[in-house]
């Protein structure tokens, strides 16, 4: 993976991350939930328009995992009034890592992270915390892995499916 390169989107790129973020959601969750919740979670979630105001939204940030030209995976974080449930400012929510399933179990993810931890560094937040599905264990492992623990849950509506998240944090220094 030395030709991965990690790049900040811009608007410019609403229609890539548009791609992306629809193939990497459908490929993550597809076969353990309804076509229809799905449908009407990506409907939504990834349309242009809603895309174009996250990408608008100055307190957001995207970027790109790519290889050779190719859009592999994508990161998306939240700071002050953009996080979607902990309004701290002293606080960076990672909202969105996936990785395109070709391209899982080789580091892309870490990289990614990584890109998420040097910049909650680089502004000098307190903590870094997400919401993860209780039912993707292997991302419950790799946040572990990574120094997150549980801190409480919250409910993600997928479609009309009200589905749990737990949400956990890593805490850099102390608050």
């Amino acid at each position: 993976m030395e030709n991965l390169k990690i790049d900040h989107v811009k608007l410019d790129d609403v229609v890539q991350l548009q791609n992306i973020g629809r193939q990497t959601f459908t490929e993550t969750f597809s076969a353990v939930n309804t076509e229809e919740n799905m449908a009407k979670y990506i409907e939504v979630s990834f349309s242009l328009g809603t895309l174009a105001a996250e990408l608008s939204n100055k307190l957001s940030q995207f970027y790109f995992a790519v290889l050779d030209g190719e859009v592999i995976g994508y990161l998306k974080l939240n700071f002050g009034q953009a996080q979607t449930e902990i309004k701290d400012n002293n606080a960076l929510e990672i909202e969105r890592i996936y990785v395109s399933k070709e391209f899982q179990g080789k580091k892309v993810g870490q990289l990614l992270y990584n890109k998420a931890i040097q910049i909650a560094q680089q502004v000098g937040v307190n903590h870094v915390w997400l919401g993860v599905w209780e039912k993707n264990h292997k991302a419950i492992s790799f946040y572990k892995k990574n120094g997150f623990m549980e801190f409480d849950r919250h409910i993600f509506k997928l479609g009309t499916d009200d589905q749990i998240d737990i949400m956990m944090k890593n805490v850099l220094k102390n608050e």
